[in-house]
């Protein structure tokens, strides 16, 4: 569970809207432990804003879970319970946003990134585009990134004054570095373990401007004065966090989406915002996240696919020397792919990468389906042209005994093919997702690419020589 809150949150805030989200969540029965962090932890590499939450969700058994209960309908129901004002939920799998964070820095299934020169004119172009892809169906949740709100205490040091007085602006600086940040006077031994001591003024000092100005300040000839005599101390509005790309200041609009496929969620988003949104000269608007990954796979699928169609058409052409019966077999991958396109409706699944790479499978059992029953309803022919008999009933014969030959190794493939996939579609587990996903077409598939090879390969193959035979009788 991975929110975001507005910025200018306080810690005591951030620590309350915490414990209440996991005390919503710990409520749903399936849920074993909740775990929340907020802010960034104790190393460079992990950048993150204290209004960032993660929360990481640990589940039973699921022999534990409610009767119908899947994964969907636990990310659903825990979207229903955790509602909290200001808060933007974002459900993922916690290996899959780290992979996504580190290649795009997007957390959500898809982000929409906006570069340009001006923080405020970012802000605004950002809020524009998160009002506008609420509206789309499909999106669960839609938050931009504030580039203002953040509230910083600017401290500038008069020189002349500070000079007057006998200092300079290190000097300052110095006292204001070790009395807010504090400054280590020494260190503790305790065994092996090494520990710095820590100075600086306590957090309702620190955290008051007022206070701030009566910090004392001790000069070089002795005299005791306020930090508010030598420096004008104020708060300011200013960015909570500064992200760029390419070298330019970017915005990031992060997009949850849940009941309907990626692919259209987007499509419908781009022309919402190219429909409403004017961007000045200048900006630039990109989509980031998992849609990145699947635009990237398309577009190489648009080159895979076409290239490998064009090979598996020249192997057949080769194969059987006639241009007729090689478009044949490549005329029936579409309707043999029916059956997989019918499981995945059934199934609920949407149209991913994965269920490219099982409709691929599926073309080529399909069509190793179609050569095999050719081959042999031509051997039966020419069989038959052999002992001299080449009248239609001797093709039909020839059709029949040909087709009948194939009914059962085509029947034992099709047993063995789906014995093995059938346990990959019941069985629950880590990237039983994926794996259902590119059996699901095969499995459908074996349904239909059998009976088209049996009964449609026959019949074209029939209509296909009975015309050359009556050409031939035309002619004789």
């Amino acid at each position: 569970y991975m929110p975001s809150a507005l910025p200018g949150i306080s810690a005591g805030k951030v620590s309350e809207l915490l414990q209440q989200t996991d005390r919503l969540i710990k409520t749903v029965p399936e849920v074993q432990s909740v775990f929340g962090k907020a802010g960034r932890a104790e190393t460079a590499t992990d950048p993150a804003p204290l209004e960032m939450f993660e929360t990481t969700i640990q589940f039973k058994p699921r022999d534990q879970w409610r009767p119908g209960m899947t994964t969907d309908k636990l990310v659903e129901e825990l979207d229903r319970v955790v509602k909290v004002p200001g808060l933007s939920n974002i459900w993922v799998p916690p290996i899959r946003n780290r992979i996504d964070m580190l290649a795009t820095g997007i957390k959500s299934p898809v982000g929409i990134k906006i570069a340009g020169t001006n923080l405020q004119q970012l802000d605004r172009i950002a809020g524009e585009i998160e009002r506008i892809v609420k509206r789309v169906p499909g999106v669960s949740s839609a938050l931009a990134e504030r580039l203002s709100g953040g509230r910083y205490i600017d401290i500038d040091i008069n020189r002349e004054v500070s000079a007057r007085y006998g200092l300079n602006v290190a000097d300052v600086q110095g006292i204001v570095s070790a009395a807010i940040g504090g400054d280590n006077i020494g260190e503790t031994i305790e065994g092996l373990q090494r520990f710095p001591i820590n100075v600086r003024y306590p957090r309702e000092v620190r955290d008051s401007v007022e206070k701030l100005r009566q910090l004392p300040v001790l000069t070089e000839r002795g005299a005791q004065i306020r930090l508010g005599d030598v420096a004008a101390i104020r708060i300011s509005d200013g960015p909570p966090m500064l992200k760029s790309e390419n070298a330019r200041l970017s915005g990031w609009v992060y997009v949850d989406i849940r009941g309907r496929d990626m692919s259209s969620v987007v499509r419908d988003m781009q022309r919402a915002v190219a429909m409403e949104l004017k961007l000045p000269a200048g900006y630039a608007v990109s989509w980031s996240g998992q849609f990145e990954y699947m635009e990237r796979a398309a577009a190489k699928l648009k080159v895979v696919v076409p290239a490998t169609l064009l090979i598996i058409f020249v192997l057949l052409y080769m194969t059987f020397k006639r241009f007729d019966e090689a478009a044949l077999i490549m005329a029936t991958l579409p309707f043999a792919l029916a059956g997989g396109v019918w499981l995945l409706w059934i199934l609920g699944h949407h149209l991913s990468v994965a269920s490219a790479v099982g409709f691929i499978a599926l073309a080529g059992v399909a069509a190793e389906f179609g050569v095999i029953m050719l081959l042999y309803l031509k051997h039966a022919w020419d069989e038959r042209r052999g002992m001299g008999k080449t009248g239609a009933d001797d093709l039909l014969d020839a059709i029949r005994h040909g087709a009948v030959l194939r009914v059962r190794p085509k029947a034992m493939t099709v047993a063995v093919i789906i014995a093995g996939l059938v346990p990959i579609m019941v069985t629950p587990g880590t990237g039983s997702e994926i794996m259902q996903r590119i059996a699901a077409p095969m499995i459908g598939g074996m349904i239909s690419a059998p009976l088209l090879s049996m009964f449609v390969v026959p019949a074209v193959f029939l209509l296909m020589r009975r015309r050359e035979l009556g050409s031939t009788i035309a002619g004789t």
